[in-house]
């Protein structure tokens, strides 16, 4: 019986694995180092990391905040070799009655005509119409103005007064309407050869108010706008501007395209033409 009992033991034991026994699957795995050191983790040694800051050595430039100009007064944009680029800024030049009966007499009665502008080559449609009053041809962008000394009487009249305020004398006139909101005059300088080499040019607006922008020119020759300074000033009904001295050689302006209701609005720049 015990013979028997010790057979079978030996039996069982042979069919049943030992409890205390593990795959090797299951043992843990010694990590390995990252590829591309080519060491296991006992060859790798750690280090502490340091951050060491270096300042930049390039210039770091902010652009200028925007000039808004919105008072009467005299402005003084920048001083250059060129010399000063002033601003005379009247935003109630004329009563508002005076302005409302001036508006609709040039609105009706000026002989308002839609040009074209030519620019490397190509030809596209002014967006705003023109007029031209003088006793001389006027050229710019390809555009071609002959003189037409039939002053509207109401320019006239506005022509004696900027006369008496400025001390010159004006013989010519470029009208301009601004039909609405996509209207617009882009960036340039009234620098033609036939306006001197520091023109005055009188601006007085009519209608909707519009915003008159202006930017310095780079000193360097370079296009790139991104840092100089800017100034905005808003052109309402019966306001003058003026722009003297080297306001036309060191900065450029433009009346930009809105994307909100704008009504019409007429501007009519006074300036002296110095015959061909």
């Amino acid at each position: 019986m015990n013979t028997d009992r010790k057979r079978r033991s030996r039996v069982q034991g042979g069919w049943a694995a030992p409890s205390n026994v593990r795959s090797d699957r299951n043992k843990p795995q010694v990590p390995q180092a990252p590829a591309w050191t080519g060491k296991n983790v006992d060859q790798v040694q750690h280090t502490e990391k340091k951050f060491m800051f270096q300042e930049s050595e390039e210039e770091v430039r902010e652009k200028p905040v925007e000039k808004v100009i919105t008072k009467a007064g005299v402005c003084d944009l920048s001083t250059e070799p060129s010399g000063v680029s002033r601003i005379r800024f009247f935003p109630n030049f004329l009563d508002p009655a005076e302005a409302d009966t001036i508006y609709n007499d040039l609105y009706h009665e000026v002989p308002w005509r839609q040009r074209s502008d030519f620019k490397n080559g190509e030809s596209f449609l002014q967006p705003r119409l023109t007029a031209w009053y003088g006793d001389f041809p006027y050229s710019y962008s390809g555009v071609r103005h002959e003189a037409n000394a039939e002053w509207h009487s109401t320019l006239k009249m506005l022509k004696d007064r900027l006369e008496e305020v400025t001390g010159l004398t004006f013989n010519s006139m470029l009208a301009n309407m601004y039909r609405d909101g996509h209207d617009s005059v882009a960036w340039h300088s009234d620098d033609e050869q036939s306006l001197g080499p520091e023109p005055t040019i009188a601006s007085l607006s009519f209608g909707d108010s519009r915003n008159f922008e202006l930017r310095k020119k780079p000193s360097s020759g370079s296009d790139d706008y991104t840092y100089m300074q800017h100034a905005k000033i808003p052109l309402t009904h019966g306001s003058l501007l003026i722009m003297e001295g080297a306001t036309q050689a060191d900065w450029q302006h433009r009346i930009p395209r809105e994307y909100h209701d704008r009504g019409p609005r007429i501007n009519l720049t006074y300036r002296v033409i110095i015959p061909e």
